[in-house]
């Protein structure tokens, strides 16, 4: 309760007791709060400085579990990705190489997941760079895991074509050699015959009378029957499929038609000297996707190990290629 408050008076030297009016009244209670409020707002202040509210301590407890959480993602994925990686090994060292796949690009593999920003709707937050590094290693993720299994089943398919693709290969001698004395120059840099300079030789040449029997070293499809005055002359190429072609060169005749399937063994033609030759024999090549590959090694129906050796060492020992 307010105490009152005297004023003295002159005229009837006495206090009087002073009256306020509901103006000065409410005057008063206006600068009381008015100063209250200044006062607790100084508190409010001071105590937000210093102290935090149970909402943002809760808060602060939230964000700590979430980036504990965000942390275990991260090594959980980090062990995904050496699984992956394990996988990626194995895929194309052992499985593509027993059924003679070429391998993922590494950068088909590893590659972005590309167009616009994909985590657009994730920024402009205090743990954003976390939140985004964590979804864009987990869409690479994604998509490797697409990518490891669009490629078993591709395995799983070529598995299923495993007995196709053995009689496919061009796996025999072209020519009848039995004694591989027939074998006359190997693949890699020889002495071309004509021009007398170091040249690659793409293939094998082996040398038998005229019109000795061709055979196709494996199961495919006549896709080529040429003949020119130069270069390999008279010639026949075999699409085997899976990746595979050959190439039999310089025949004086021919036993097949373009587009005419063919077994492993069956004739295709006859040994010859046409086209840029320099005496009867046969120039054979194996491609595979598109690229030359020494022919020596796949004469695995054919050749014992004691021969296959005994072939290498003719074939190395021959400077000069017949074409």
């Amino acid at each position: 309760m307010l105490r009152p408050k005297y004023k003295f008076n002159p005229e009837s030297l006495s206090f009087d007791k002073v009256r306020l009016g509901i103006k000065d009244i409410l005057l008063r209670f206006l600068a009381y709060f008015i100063g209250s409020v200044i006062i607790a707002f100084v508190y409010w202040v001071i105590f937000a400085a210093f102290f935090d509210s149970p909402r943002e301590k809760a808060l602060e407890r939230e964000i700590q579990q979430l980036t504990i959480q965000y942390d275990l993602i991260n090594r959980e994925m980090t062990d995904v990705e050496k699984v992956l990686e394990d996988l990626q090994k194995t895929d194309d060292n052992l499985y593509r190489t027993i059924f003679e796949a070429e391998p993922i690009p590494a950068t088909f593999r590893e590659g972005g997941t590309g167009g616009i920003n994909r985590y657009v709707n994730l920024e402009g937050y205090s743990n954003s760079d976390l939140v985004i590094e964590t979804a864009s290693r987990l869409d690479k993720i994604r998509k490797r895991v697409y990518l490891q299994s669009k490629s078993f089943d591709e395995l799983i398919n070529l598995s299923h074509r495993k007995e196709e693709m053995l009689k496919s290969v061009p796996a025999i001698l072209p020519i009848s050699n039995d004694d591989l004395t027939r074998t006359a120059s190997g693949y890699g840099l020889r002495i071309h015959p004509i021009y007398k300079i170091t040249k690659f030789h793409s293939g094998m040449d082996f040398t038998a009378p005229a019109d000795t029997e061709v055979y196709a070293t494996g199961d495919g499809v006549i896709s080529a029957v040429q003949s020119s005055q130069r270069g390999l002359g008279k010639n026949i190429i075999i699409d085997h499929g899976f990746g595979y072609s050959s190439i039999y060169a310089h025949l004086s005749n021919f036993n097949v038609r373009k587009g005419q399937k063919v077994k492993r063994g069956d004739v295709i033609g006859y040994v010859g000297n046409t086209g840029t030759s320099v005496a009867n024999h046969l120039h054979y090549e194996i491609k595979l996707n598109g690229r030359n590959v020494d022919p020596v090694n796949y004469y695995f129906e054919d050749l014992t190990p004691a021969e296959y050796e005994r072939m290498i060492e003719i074939a190395s020992k021959t400077g000069q290629s017949f074409d």
